[in-house]
């Protein structure tokens, strides 16, 4: 047998794999598929101080490897993610981890405050990096002090693991990276979505009510493989990867690259059960390389 499991900061997982936030519902819309105590955790879409109808349709495009999303935070707001929401989900054998988002710093910690109390949600995710809002999310996840500040305020009211997920649209992802650190994250995600476009060359307009969205998907992946590595070799907290997973060994080489886990996000769409297979195949890794355990494998990878 091989050894999966991993730690995270405070979190024990069974194994790296986990959902990526707006790709996996709350966990519920996928139980006709797989058993949430099969991954390592489940990230469940963003959650804010109030109800966000999102943006306008049509707001997903396919592309050339990859989609195009501006769906913009779409839920009812955090007060009815405890009421209604939370109880549904707070059995699932399997570390749930909450993403949260706001416009303002304030609206922030509104949401992990209220978050806090809740005994069965062992981390949050803060959204720094959603290209999808008009005010917040990327704003944030752009700018280094905007990104300490935002990180430092919910650290000092969220008492639990918190992880701070990072925007691929700046120049110095390492820059980002170390003021989230400086602010208080325990754990880093990245990345999030590039910001993208689509046109339509027959009504010669743009594809997407709001004009851009976030591309993610396999055309991301080499992206996200170098920020991984480099933020890896900058800051000392861990890290999870995602961009552009879609099997086995898309998830190796996040590892090898320096995350101790992983999360699966645009695959969900084309395979309701691709995590599933994912751990099964890292297991089968392991085993053929004869790896004893998948630590082994974290930012192992041979560079001379």
């Amino acid at each position: 047998m091989v050894d999966l499991s991993v730690n995270i900061a405070n979190l024990k997982l069974r194994n790296p794999v986990l959902t990526a936030s707006g790709t996996f519902g709350n966990g519920e819309e996928y139980l006709d598929f797989i058993e949430p105590g099969a991954l390592g955790g489940i990230v469940v879409k963003a959650v804010t101080s109030k109800n966000r109808d999102g943006n306008a349709y049509p707001r997903m495009a396919e592309t050339p490897s990859g989609m195009l999303n501006s769906v913009g935070l779409q839920n009812k707001g955090v007060d009815y993610f405890i009421t209604e929401i939370y109880p549904r989900i707070k059995d699932f054998n399997t570390i749930v981890i909450v993403n949260v988002s706001g416009s303002t710093v304030s609206e922030y910690i509104e949401v992990a405050e209220k978050i806090n109390g809740l005994d069965n949600i062992p981390a949050i995710e803060l959204n720094i990096s959603c290209p999808n809002v008009k005010q917040g999310g990327m704003a944030f996840g752009t700018s280094s002090a905007a990104a300490t500040e935002v990180t430092r305020a919910v650290r000092n009211v969220y008492k639990k693991d918190l992880i701070v997920k990072l925007s691929p649209n700046v120049t110095s992802i390492i820059e980002i990276a170390k003021a989230v650190v400086d602010g208080g994250a325990d754990m880093i995600s990245l990345i999030n979505t590039l910001l993208g476009m689509a046109i339509d060359a027959e009504t010669r307009k743009p594809v997407l009510s709001t004009l851009t969205g976030g591309l993610s998907g396999p055309a991301i992946k080499p992206i996200a493989l170098r920020m991984v590595w480099q933020v890896s070799q900058a800051v000392n907290v861990p890290i999870i990867g995602m961009g552009g997973i879609m099997n086995a060994t898309d998830a190796v080489e996040f590892l090898l690259a320096g995350a101790s886990a992983i999360q699966v996000g645009t695959a969900n769409f084309i395979d309701p059960a691709v995590t599933i297979k994912i751990v099964e195949g890292l297991e089968t890794y392991l085993r053929l390389h004869k790896i004893e355990t998948v630590k082994q494998m974290i930012g192992n990878l041979q560079v001379s």
